[in-house]
C-alpha cells in the first residue's frame, strides 16, 4: 500500500508543518514499524513530495532524533508523572521530535513546542494537547540543566556500547559513542581527476583520497552526477577496495558487492570484476549504480556460501552482512535495530563466506575481508578465530602509506581498524574493520 502524500496528512483547520508532520511518520515508520531509516524515507511520498529545504528539515529532525533517542527519553520521563498509556505512544514520538528540535538542532522553543501541540491535535490525540504543552514548556526551561547530567553513551545500547569498551576500552567507547551521534559529512569518490573534481563540488580531498563537502541540496543535482564522474561512499568505505593494491588486469571477485561503491573502485583501478549478490533486488540497484556510471561488470544473483565459479579468481573482496554498527551516524535506525542476538548469527555467516572465498581465489591471491561494524566479534575477534581453525591462509599486514598515512587506523596485527572520531577535525569517519590475507 503506498505512502500518502503531503495533503493526507494537513487538517485543514490547523496550521501543521508538513515537514515535522513528514518527520512525525518518518520516526514511526522506524520505531514502530522496524522499517530502516533509508526505507522509511523512500517509500512516504509525501517526503518526496517536499521542497528541498523542507526535505532535509525532515530528514535531520528524524535523524537526530533517533541518534538523541535514550537522553530525549529521559528528559520526558522526568516531566511525566506517570507514564503514557499505550494509546500516547504516537505522542511520545511527537514529544521526541520537539525536544530534539530545542535542544539539539537550536529551533526556537516557542516554534517547536506549538508546532508540536498543533500535531498532536492533528493526529486525534486531541486528548493528550493539554499534557504535551506542559511537558515541552517545562523542557524548554529545564532541558538544557537536564541533558547537562545525561551522558551521550545513553543514547547506545548497553550490549553495544559494552563491546565497544571491552575490545578498545571505557575512555575510547565513549569518545566512539559521541562521534557516532555527529551528523556525517558527505564523501565522494571519483573516476579520475579528485583535484578538479573537488574544487567543482566545493569540496576538500582527504589524505585517503576521497573527496569530502558538506551536504547542500539534493545530491542528483550536484556537478558530475549525471554524467556519472562520481559516487556517493564514505572514506572509510573506500579504502577495502585500495588494499588489493595494483589488480588493473587481474580478474577480482566481489561478494555481498551491492550496491556498487567498492564494485566501481574495482573496475576504475582496472580489474576484471564479478560481483555477486545474493538479493536481486540489491544486484539490481548496483547494476543501475553502474550505468550511471558508465561501467561494466559481470553480476549475478547468487548465494557466496555454496556458488563457485569454473576458476579461481587473482583476489576477493568480502564485505558480509554485519550489524552495521560503524555507520550509526549516516544509519541512526541501527540504534533502534540491532540486537546482541544479531552477533552469533551473522559472525558464523561471515565465517562461512569467508571459507568460501578462501575456496574461490588462486594461491599467492589476496582476499580482504571488511565490515563496517565497531563490534570485535564481527572484525579482530572474528579474524583471530578463523585463523586459529588453520585456514589456509595468513595475514598480509597493511602498511599507513596505503591508506593515506592514517597510521592511528592501523591495528597491531597491521589491520585496519577506523574509529569514527578518526580525522575528528576532518568531520570523522565510519567504523570499519579490513583485513588483508594471502591465500597459501
Amino acid at each position: 500500500m503506498p505512502s500518502p502524500g503531503i495533503g493526507a496528512f494537513m487538517n485543514h483547520t490547523l496550521n501543521v508543518s508538513a515537514a515535522r508532520s513528514v518527520a512525525f511518520d518518518i520516526l514511526r515508520s522506524v520505531l514502530a514499524r522496524g522499517k530502516s531509516f533509508d526505507d522509511a524515507m523512500a517509500i512516504h511520498d509525501g517526503f518526496r513530495r517536499l521542497p528541498t529545504r523542507d526535505k532535509g528539515f525532515a530528514r535531520l529532525i528524524a535523524a537526530t532524533t533517533l541518534r538523541r533517542l535514550g537522553q530525549i527519553d529521559v528528559m520526558i520521563d522526568n516531566c511525566l508523572e506517570k507514564p503514557l498509556p499505550k494509546a500516547g505512544e504516537a505522542v511520545r514520538d511527537i514529544l521526541r521530535m520537539a525536544t530534539a528540535e530545542m535542544l539539539f538542532l537550536g529551533v526556537a522553543p516557542h516554534a517547536s513546542v506549538d508546532s508540536a501541540v498543533t500535531l498532536v491535535e492533528s493526529r486525534k490525540l486531541a486528548k493528550f494537547k493539554g499534557l504535551s504543552n506542559a511537558v515541552l514548556r517545562r523542557l524548554s526551561r529545564e532541558g538544557k540543566t537536564m541533558l547537562a547530567q545525561i551522558p551521550e553513551t545513553r543514547n547506545v545500547p548497553e550490549w553495544m556500547l559494552a563491546g565497544w569498551a571491552d575490545a578498545f576500552g571505557p575512555e575510547v567507547a565513549e569518545r566512539i559513542a559521541a562521534a557516532s551521534l555527529r551528523e556525517p559529512s558527505l564523501d565522494i569518490s571519483v573516476k579520475n581527476n579528485p583535484e578538479e573534481w573537488a574544487k567543482k563540488l566545493g569540496a576538500t580531498v582527504l589524505a585517503t583520497g576521497s573527496l569530502r563537502r558538506a551536504f547542500d541540496g539534493p545530491i542528483n543535482a550536484m556537478p558530475g552526477f549525471t554524467e556519472g564522474a562520481w559516487w556517493v561512499q564514505d572514506a572509510a568505505a573506500a579504502i577495502p577496495a585500495q588494499l588489493l593494491g595494483d589488480i588493473a588486469g587481474k580478474r577480482v571477485l566481489e561478494l555481498c558487492a551491492a550496491p556498487g561503491g567498492k564494485t566501481a573502485q574495482l573496475i576504475v583501478a582496472g580489474a576484471q570484476v564479478t560481483a555477486i549478490d545474493r538479493s536481486e533486488p540489491r544486484l539490481g540497484r548496483l547494476q543501475r549504480n553502474l550505468a550511471r556510471l558508465g561501467l561494466e561488470a559481470e553480476t549475478l544473483v547468487a548465494d557466496a556460501t555454496t556458488w563457485r565459479p569454473s576458476e579461481p579468481f587473482d583476489a576477493v573482496l568480502l564485505d558480509p552482512p554485519c550489524t552495521s554498527t560503524g555507520t550509526i551516524r549516516r544509519h541512526p535506525d541501527i540504534l533502534h535495530s540491532k540486537v546482541s542476538g544479531d552477533l552469533p548469527k551473522l559472525g558464523a555467516l561471515q565465517d562461512r563466506l569467508l571459507a568460501s572465498a578462501i575456496e574461490m581465489v588462486k594461491p599467492g591471491g589476496r582476499i580482504v575481508f571488511c565490515t563496517c561494524s565497531l563490534q570485535p566479534e564481527e572484525g579482530e575477534r572474528r579474524i583471530e578465530a578463523f585463523l586459529a581453525t588453520g585456514a589456509p591462509v595468513k595475514r598480509d599486514p597493511i602498511r599507513p602509506e596505503e591508506i593515506g598515512g592514517l597510521a592511528e587506523a592501523i591495528t597491531d596485527a597491521g589491520e585496519v581498524r577506523t574509529l569514527p572520531f578518526h580525522l575528528g577535525e576532518r568531520g570523522g569517519l565510519d567504523g570499519f574493520f579490513a583485513v588483508r590475507l594471502i591465500r597459501e
